[in-house]
């Protein structure tokens, strides 16, 4: 059944494996995935403990959907305390990973200590073994991959490349030749721990509660899946479609957001000379994955704008191929880009000169220089090693209150939109539990989709305003996108596919409410679904607060406020400080946070600690 998989608990330091049941009941509460992976760090990790030390934990956990055949189900969460922000690390990633631990038995790895020597987890069915990866340590990830894979036979695998091994803050955990569960610095995490990879291969399918109901709902939701506009429109271009949509109005980050928009020759169309085919991630029949003609993947719409427009890049293949260094050095997308920008920028304002830059001058659009610092980076050599700081490099950038820098609870912003036009984005940014994130909450048919104001209340609920530009209703958007992208999380379905994300005819509660009967027989309504993001959500204000986050780290960069945008139909706007308190305040009394402070009420606490 989907609901017999098991928790492994691995100690490195005392080279012990601990195999456990899960109750059926801490299952159907949080639905596994995101959910599951807070409420075990929030049982596990105390406030205080450094994320590069052996006490802080790894989590790996998939969802109530993974390896079914529910579309793109194929994802698996990544949980910790982030060494780049102090607080909650948590990352979400596809391809082919999750299912294989659910086929060898396992839902979910709690990971702790740190090994004496580079090691892998070798998860094979209902069996754990800690390997040597001496052979592997100090390879990329793709060679790494290769040559676990001519020793394993064929594992799917979570690995920290170079970036992961030397600690750098911001490295990600890879699987395949690109997928990216890029956020919050959980490759470091890896590394600090010695563990290369977690390797999985399984032989036991996964049986559900209503198999033949399962293939009919499975085959609906294709239908309808497949019906919506942007279907299509994904699987022929991917994200890069958003680029040109967003540019038009101006809202790109570009050069560290001093402007916001870039090239028009950058639209989705001009990247098809690059582009082999349309490729996917298990069980997804919308393939959004490019594979391109410089042996890697991408680029995504992120990959597009923070290693191009962001740092001034002028053509397709110069982009792409930064984003193949990023990704096989372990290095995330959005981080990487964000961190150049900001040095180029305190660089052309005179903030820092060549005596810290090892001799260069940094220049929008340099690509061989761009392609010599990343690499430094990931090695931590000479500026490089300073950039592998992240947001604690502040002070040696000549930055220390960070008024340059376009991030969020120390984490740099994910999203390539440039949010001093879209307010309910802006507050998003700011709110999110993980940092400058637009996965967390993006209002994507707040802005994108010209619908009716009866069909968005039909969504979002009474209140909500179709002015993209207007600071009133923003709260309700935020929260009801928050909530489901949670729940969603938890199943562990992409949010390619989830209502609201991109499309207002995708995977709403009530399929979730099918899915979840056919592969379980529990009859949940759909309310009792949105309890589960709700809990998620609540559960990581929790951990976040534990950790020492108060209410002044949900904000904006300076410039957001203080800089208004200079290009397109966005010239002129900026956030209002005063307005987006505001919001801020209405999103917290959506949350029955409390007033002032945005903390989790105590009853609230005491009810989910409960959960079992």
């Amino acid at each position: 059944m989907t609901l017999n998989r098991k928790l492994g608990i691995v100690d490195l330091t005392k080279e012990k494996v601990l195999i456990q049941d899960v109750p059926l009941s801490l299952k159907k509460a949080l639905l596994g995935g995101r959910g599951m992976n807070v409420h075990y760090l929030n049982r596990m990790l105390g406030p205080n403990v450094d994320p590069l030390s052996p006490d802080n934990i790894l989590i790996f956990g998939t969802g109530l959907m993974t390896g079914t055949i529910a579309p793109s189900s194929g994802r698996f969460s990544t949980t910790s305390k982030s060494p780049e922000s102090g607080f909650l690390a948590d990352t979400n990633c596809g391809g082919f990973f999750a299912p294989e631990l659910r086929y060898a038995g396992f839902d979910r790895l709690i990971i702790k200590g740190k090994a004496k020597k580079p090691s892998i987890l070798h998860v094979t069915d209902n069996s754990i073994e800690i390997k040597d990866a001496r052979d592997y340590w100090g390879r990329d990830t793709n060679e790494a991959q290769k040559r676990i894979r001519q020793d394993l036979g064929p594992v799917e695998m979570a690995i920290c490349g170079t970036a992961g091994e030397n600690l750098v803050r911001f490295a990600c955990v890879r699987t395949g030749v690109k997928n990216a569960g890029g956020r919050t610095g959980l490759g470091c995490v890896m590394g600090s721990k010695n563990l290369k990879a977690v390797a999985a291969y399984g032989t036991q399918g996964i049986e559900v509660a209503h198999p033949d109901r399962m293939i009919q709902k499975v085959q609906e939701l294709k239908d309808y899946l497949m019906a919506s506009k942007i279907t299509p429109i994904l699987g022929s271009v991917g994200t890069l479609l958003l680029y040109e949509v967003s540019n038009a109005f101006g809202g790109i980050r570009t050069k560290n957001s001093t402007l916001n928009a870039w090239k028009d020759e950058h639209n989705a169309a001009f990247a098809e000379p690059y582009i082999e085919k349309m490729i996917a991630c298990q069980g997804c029949f919308v393939h959004c994955r490019h594979r391109n003609t410089f042996d890697g993947e991408g680029p995504e719409y992120t990959t597009l704008v923070l290693l191009g427009a962001n740092i001034g890049m002028e053509t397709y293949p110069e982009i792409i191929k930064l984003g193949n260094l990023v990704n096989d050095l372990g290095l995330d997308v959005s981080s990487t880009g964000t961190y150049l920008a900001w040095a180029i920028d305190l660089y052309q304002q005179g903030k820092i000169d060549k005596s810290l830059t090892d001799g260069e001058e940094l220049r929008w659009g340099d690509y061989e220089q761009a392609v010599r610092i990343i690499k430094k980076i990931a090695k931590r050599e000479g500026f490089g090693n300073i950039l592998a700081e992240g947001n604690r490099a502040a002070a040696k950038l000549n930055d220390p209150d960070r008024d340059y820098l376009i991030a969020v609870k120390g984490i740099p912003q994910s999203d390539p939109h440039d949010v001093r036009y879209m307010k309910a984005f802006s507050l998003g940014i700011a709110t999110s539990s993980r940092g400058a994130d637009h996965l967390r909450s993006r209002p994507t048919l707040e802005i994108f989709f010209k619908l009716p104001l009866e069909f968005k209340e039909r969504i979002y609920g009474k209140g909500v305003v179709l002015d993209p530009t207007s600071y009133e209703g923003k709260a309700l958007v935020v929260t009801w996108s928050e909530r489901i992208f949670a729940t969603i999380d938890c199943l562990e379905m992409c949010k390619f596919i989830c209502h609201g994300f991109n499309s207002p005819h995708y995977v709403d509660y009530k399929w979730m409410k099918e899915l979840i009967h056919c592969a379980t027989g529990w009859e949940m309504t759909e309310g009792e679904i949105a309890e589960r993001g709700r809990r998620t959500v609540d559960l990581e204000r929790i951990f976040n607060m534990k950790q020492g986050m108060t209410e002044a780290d949900d904000r904006l960069p300076r410039r957001y406020f203080d800089d208004p945008s200079v290009l397109r139909t966005a010239k002129g706007h900026h956030i209002d400080r005063e307005k987006f308190a505001k919001m801020k305040a209405e999103f917290y009394a959506m949350h029955n946070w409390t007033p002032g402070e945005g903390k989790v009420p105590p009853a609230r606490q005491k009810e989910l600690e409960a959960i079992e």
